[in-house]
């Protein structure tokens, strides 16, 4: 009786530690967002005089000197959310496509492909970004959505770990099945293949979305006209306006801004993020 008593307290006193180092962590990743609102709230020489927990009154002020300013954030938000839905589609998709490709048929190229494909994988982008912008300007679609749209298409990391989770979840048997009752391959792909891999869809859609959401580097090579630009050059653009026009205030009102539509993004498909992480990354 007594060890039966001594096990519970140990397992309480494990699981009171686990939950309070999980509460302290939440809170440290939290406490950013909440200094990030708390910021865009503030007016520029507010900030100036330090920091402070408690919430001012210049939100709205922010908010209007941000959208009646200089920088078009409206369209920024626009073009951003048209750039990383679309890519975020195209690479899930085509991805999914790809792997399927190389789980279910069996060809002489089947595993000299699938090397390439994660070789591709480790090449940085700024290796290549030189003769990525001469084939748009060859292609005349420079200073366009289009040329960060279509290259999602090939996107070798989402490709790997599609490639993995049908190890562990789609058995070919499934295949020969559906192949059996007369079902086409874009039939099969489609109606039996996607449904079972939605988990995996929907973490890879998070996480193209917000890469392509965040990303800087190539959309500032490839866009020049001001209402054609993404949020991160926009934010870039405020941030390094000169001394006299420069406002944190309306600096952190446009990250906020920026911020919501990658939430709601994540709220919608996060229920799917624990599952299909798990198992992806069990290879059965």
């Amino acid at each position: 009786m007594a060890g039966k008593t001594k096990d519970g307290a140990s397992v309480f006193v494990r699981r009171f530690v686990a939950y309070l180092v999980l509460i302290l962590v939440t809170i440290v990743c939290l406490f950013w967002f909440y200094l990030l609102f708390i910021n865009s709230t503030r007016s520029h020489s507010e900030m100036s005089a330090g920091f402070t927990p408690i919430p001012s009154s210049h939100l709205i002020a922010n908010w209007k000197n941000l959208i009646h300013g200089t920088i078009p954030v409206v369209s920024g938000m626009i073009n951003s959310l048209l750039i990383a839905t679309a890519s975020a589609v195209l690479a899930t998709y085509f991805s999914t496509m790809t792997a399927y490709a190389i789980h279910a048929y069996d060809f002489k190229l089947k595993n000299f492909l699938y090397t390439f494909i994660l070789m591709i994988m480790m090449i940085p982008t700024q290796v290549t970004v030189l003769g990525f912008i001469g084939l748009i300007k060859d292609m005349n679609i420079d200073d366009t959505a289009i040329a960060l749209i279509i290259p999602s298409v090939a996107s070798p990391a989402v490709f790997f770990y599609m490639k993995q989770y049908m190890d562990s979840t789609l058995p070919l048997s499934l295949i020969e099945a559906a192949r059996i009752d007369g079902s086409g391959e874009f039939r099969t792909f489609n109606n039996i293949v996607l449904p079972l891999m939605k988990p995996a869809i929907a973490v890879q859609a998070i996480f193209s979305f917000v890469a392509s959401w965040n990303n800087y580097f190539v959309p500032a090579l490839v866009l020049h006209s001001q209402e054609k630009k993404t949020l991160p050059i926009l934010m870039q653009q405020l941030r390094s306006a000169d001394f006299l026009k420069f406002d944190m205030g309306q600096v952190y009102m446009m990250i906020s801004f920026s911020i919501f539509p990658v939430i709601i993004v994540y709220l919608i498909l996060s229920r799917y993020i624990v599952g299909g992480v798990t198992l992806g990354g069990v290879k059965g």
